[in-house]
């Protein structure tokens, strides 16, 4: 939603260095008065654009509490027309793509994602958001408990979108284990034991996925499979059967993939949601493709369409809730860029990514990669060259080691192309 230019902070106030500070922090209260001292804008305006009670607008101001949820500083910064860069978020859907980035008055280029939160925060990303404190230990878990605390990890994992897992990964950790431990210390009913159960297999996959994007494989393969213990116990086969998907994605041999996301998708029965069986199948349909089995790939693929193509009449869980039309079509374009089929592969990803946000920066950097293979292969080598400079442009900042591992053998494929201009350009910026 952008909101009227009359609560906009100007461009001056954001220049201050205290302002500055105070948006790193997430520091609101300080950030309103502010706002009202130095630019005239009232409590009452900016109650009003950023929806929360114009008491409570003047409570933070004077010091007392904090804004402790993600969803609520999206919603603060772009009412008062915070770039993204400042409070930590991707660049918002307000902002221009080119919009110059400022710290102490200096304009410093574009900045994507959090690279001032990096810099300026030496408390880590915990320290940075209020909203990762966790509150205390229940002595007895009940059913409501659990539903609260899985609402927490269906917010802290939008942080993903944003961040890479170098940033995420002590956060999914660190709730993973304190929910483990609750279920050690907390008497529990049957029930809610066996939610929690569910919840602590889902909390593994989370930070297992963020040990792997920042590099850290055995990490994320024991966490996997802690996963799967946790899910097996709380009979859990949706979660199980993610658990197993997540071991084939990163597994190196190849048939050992194809076999390991053979048993993900055994798991799925008449109950799976629908969006669950898809993000199995798209899996299937990739550990095929890495293994050179075209057929198994086109049938994982066909597999995972019919399954999104379904009426989804029943409750999708969170973790499955990325999987669309526009994802399954990324994830088919990359099938055919793996098996060297560039006529099938770069129709379906450059579509799909005309219409992937750049906000998305990691994942879209990591697609891009596979476009810029498949217009290699196909002898476009022009082409080639300004996907993976975009991949490049993007990669700036992100926590994470996929995106640059995976445009290493795209750039060096490249390097044979060096007296053509566009590539020697590509080449620079990679270096530099």
């Amino acid at each position: 939603m952008i909101h009227p230019p009359s609560t906009a902070l100007p461009a001056d106030l954001l220049d201050r260095e205290e302002m500055q500070r105070a948006l790193i922090g997430h520091d609101f209260g300080t950030v309103f008065r502010l706002a009202r001292t130095k630019a005239g804008i009232s409590y009452s305006r900016i109650a009003a654009a950023c929806d929360i009670k114009p008491e409570r607008v003047g409570t933070l101001a004077r010091g007392q509490g904090r804004i402790t949820t993600f969803d609520k500083i999206v919603e603060i910064a772009d009412a008062l027309h915070v770039p993204g860069h400042m409070v930590g978020l991707a660049p918002r859907p307000w902002e221009s793509e080119d919009l110059p980035a400022r710290v102490n008055g200096r304009e410093i280029g574009t900045m994507r994602r959090r690279t001032v939160l990096q810099a300026a925060t030496t408390g880590g990303l915990a320290a940075a958001l209020p909203a990762l404190h966790r509150p205390p230990e229940p002595k007895r878990i009940d059913v409501a408990y659990v539903i609260q605390l899985r609402a927490r990890t269906a917010r802290l994992r939008r942080l993903d979108e944003v961040l890479g897992g170098g940033d995420t990964y002590r956060v999914y950790l660190g709730e993973y284990q304190a929910a483990r431990s609750t279920l050690r210390t907390a008497s529990t009913t049957d029930d809610a034991r066996k939610l929690m159960l569910s919840l602590l297999a889902e909390q593994a996959q989370q930070a297992g996925w963020a040990a792997f994007d920042g590099g850290q494989h055995a990490q994320a393969s024991s966490l996997y499979r802690e996963s799967m213990a946790a899910a097996r116990e709380a009979e859990d086969a949706a979660l199980l059967g993610n658990a197993y998907a997540f071991l084939a994605y990163q597994t190196a041999d190849r048939e050992q993939a194809v076999e390991i996301a053979t048993r993900s998708c055994a798991t799925i029965t008449d109950g799976t949601p629908a969006g669950v069986r898809a993000l199995l199948h798209e899996r299937m349909a990739w550990a095929c493709a890495v293994a050179d089995r075209p057929a198994d790939t086109e049938r994982a693929l066909d597999s995972a369409r019919a399954a999104l193509a379904e009426p989804q009449t029943e409750e999708q869980p969170d973790w499955a809730a990325w999987v669309d039309e526009t994802e399954l079509d990324i994830m088919t374009g990359r099938c055919w860029t793996e098996l060297r089929r560039p006529l099938c592969s770069v129709p379906v990803l450059a579509s799909a990514l005309a219409r992937y946000s750049d906000a998305h920066a990691r994942d879209k950097a990591l697609y891009l990669s596979w476009l810029a293979d498949a217009y290699l292969t196909a002898g476009e080598v022009e082409e080639a060259a300004a996907t993976a400079g975009r991949a490049l442009g993007l990669c700036i900042g992100v926590a994470s080691v996929r995106p640059r591992k995976r445009l290493a053998p795209v750039l060096r494929d490249l390097g044979q192309h060096r007296g053509v201009s566009a590539v020697r350009e590509v080449l620079e910026q990679a270096s530099a």
